[in-house]
Formats: structure tokens, C-alpha cells, sequence
């Protein structure tokens, strides 16, 4: 078939078929096109913001803190929304929370938290955040110990862990797995101590178990606070400080 070429020919080049073959291997080797935007952006699928009316009813748990810190217990509500209910995009996010307790001399700073949780909530977007910042609140006047042994700086940074707490049963956080090098190294750990104490007098074993008890807590009253998990069940074994909650060992 003729083509009438209307312009002035400024170069050429032939094509032979080793180029086109070169074309075809270079065409195999190109990424792949991008693929669509996920599921997630599309904009039938609700995200939280904080555009969102309240719905009548809001699905909640009630968590209690009793700390030594306050003469009265509490009780701190998280109300959770539920987002594009019966798809499979559905997900349960925190909207509000409430803290009631006895203690009316907390009042004032209690209702400002709570507000400023709330506002945070409804934004959406990360709220994870909150756990870190509450939790990273130091008492100046000193800290306590929590029922197993777990040592808390303040009673906001308990607020916090309950937060955490909250945001882990809906699935916004999820704790970081041991591994099976870990457990072993623990519990092997736990069998040395308890074979250790054994070896003691009858009686002194007899007064760690009424103690430790009496604590609540699953590790010996003598232990002290690990640097790293913050609860107490730092002990001597060997002639080095060893973790039995998470392993932790000066000696390495």
C-alpha cells in the first residue's frame, strides 16, 4: 500500500527483527499499571470524621480503676460507633468517654480529659496517639503500683492503659507477638527461680507464696520493677537481675 508522505523526510531508520524482538522483551519487563485505589477510598464507605451525628444509641464498655492515689474508684466509659454496619468494611470505632467516680476534687480535670478525648475521637483519622501521650504522665509526687505488680506513673497514664486496653478489643491495636525464642527463654527462666526456691527452708517459701498472694500478683513478693515492662518481677538469679514477665536480663 502507498503512503504519500506530505513532508520533508529530515531522517530514517529500518527496523529489523531484532529490534522488534528487543521491543517485546523490554515490553515484558515494564511494571505492571497501577492498580485501582483500595476499597477504602471509595467514598461509599463512611470514614470516621467529625462531620458524624451521634447515632441514638452507641455500643460502650465500662472499665474501673482503684487507684491508692484517690479515696474512690473509676469508672471510665468508652461509647463506640459502628462505620458501614453489615459490609465488610464494617469497623468499630471510640467516639466518646465518660469518667465518674466520688472523688469530686478531680472534677474539673476530669470533665477537661474527657472532652478533649471526645473531640479527638470524633476527628477519626490515628487516635491511637492518646495511649503514648496519657501514658507518658508522671506524678510529681510519685507513682503506685498497680494489682499485679504493674507500676504506674500517674493516674492519667492508668487512663491511658485503659484506653489501650479499650483500643485493642476493637482491633485499632494489637500487641506486639512473642516469639517462640521468647517464651521459651521465660519460662525456662520462671522454672530455674521456683527450682531455686525450693531449695530454701520451708518456712521462708511458705512466706513468698502467702505474699505474692496477697498481691495479686503471679511473681515473688522480693522482686522489684523491670526498667523495661515496668512491673514487678525483677529478680536475682545467678548473681544477675533477670525479668520474669519479658525476659529482660542486664547480664544480656
Amino acid at each position: 500500500m502507498a503512503v504519500k508522505i506530505a513532508k520533508k523526510i529530515k531522517g530514517y531508520s529500518v527496523i529489523t527483527p531484532d529490534d522488534k524482538a528487543r521491543e517485546a522483551a523490554a515490553a515484558a519487563k515494564a511494571p505492571a499499571p497501577l492498580a485501582a485505589a483500595p476499597a477504602a477510598n471509595d467514598p461509599a464507605i463512611v470514614q470516621m470524621h467529625e462531620a458524624i451525628e451521634r447515632p441514638e444509641m452507641l455500643l460502650g464498655s465500662t472499665y474501673k480503676i482503684k487507684s491508692p492515689l484517690v479515696e474512690h474508684a473509676f469508672y471510665v466509659t468508652i461509647n463506640d460507633i459502628i462505620l458501614n454496619p453489615g459490609s465488610e468494611h464494617e469497623q468499630r470505632r471510640p467516639f466518646e468517654v465518660f469518667i465518674n467516680s466520688k472523688s469530686m476534687e478531680h472534677f474539673q480535670w476530669i470533665v477537661a480529659l474527657t472532652r478533649i478525648m471526645s473531640a479527638v475521637f470524633r476527628k477519626g483519622g490515628d487516635v491511637t496517639f492518646l495511649v503514648e501521650e496519657m501514658k507518658a504522665v508522671f506524678d510529681p509526687k510519685g507513682g503506685y503500683f498497680k494489682a499485679g505488680g504493674v507500676y504506674m506513673p500517674s493516674l492519667v497514664a492508668e487512663l491511658g492503659f485503659v484506653v489501650e486496653e479499650h483500643l485493642k478489643s476493637i482491633g485499632m491495636l494489637h500487641d506486639p507477638e512473642m516469639s517462640a525464642h521468647q517464651k521459651a527463654l521465660i519460662a525456662e527462666k520462671r522454672k530455674q527461680y521456683e527450682d531455686r526456691s525450693k531449695g530454701h527452708s520451708e518456712k521462708v517459701a511458705e512466706i513468698v507464696v502467702v505474699e505474692a498472694n496477697e498481691g495479686d500478683a503471679s511473681f515473688p513478693a522480693s522482686a522489684t520493677m523491670c526498667d523495661k515492662c515496668s512491673t514487678k518481677a525483677l529478680v536475682i538469679m545467678d548473681g544477675c537481675q533477670t525479668c520474669l514477665n519479658c525476659g529482660y536480663s542486664k547480664c544480656g
